[in-house]
């Protein structure tokens, strides 16, 4: 496996502050092996989907994930929105303070309905 992999890998475990136990239960669990040493690139992605959809990543008890925030951001980004603007469609469509209080299935409705306005200012 390639350093830079390994290496992240690493960096997850600490970030999650996983005990030894636990990193070696996800590491068999995740993708069927003791080590991070033994992982090829299948099994390398087969980790990485399992902390991505892990309770360690989400961002608040509703179950909005990382991944999820990262990509509304994205979005409104892309619209030429600032936090302001994205937080203030949120309380008009979503009834939620702001972004970070989304559920996960309000953040997927969130989500298909920026991409839709995206789509429709490119028709424009």
């Amino acid at each position: 496996m390639e350093r830079k992999k390994l290496a992240l890998v690493h960096i997850i475990k600490k970030e999650l502050n996983l005990s030894e136990s636990e990193y070696r239960n996800i590491l068999q669990q995740a993708a069927g092996v003791t080590s991070a040493r033994e992982l090829d690139n299948e099994k390398f992605r087969n980790l990485m989907r399992y902390f991505v959809r892990s309770k360690y990543y989400q961002v608040n008890p509703y179950g909005l994930t990382v991944r999820q925030k990262l990509y509304l951001d994205y979005l409104g980004k892309k619209l030429g929105w600032d936090k302001t603007h994205l937080d203030n469609f949120i309380r008009k469509y979503y009834h939620r303070e702001s972004l970070d209080k989304l559920t996960k299935k309000e953040a997927i409705r969130a989500i298909e309905s920026l991409k839709a306005i995206k789509k429709t200012e490119k028709l424009r």
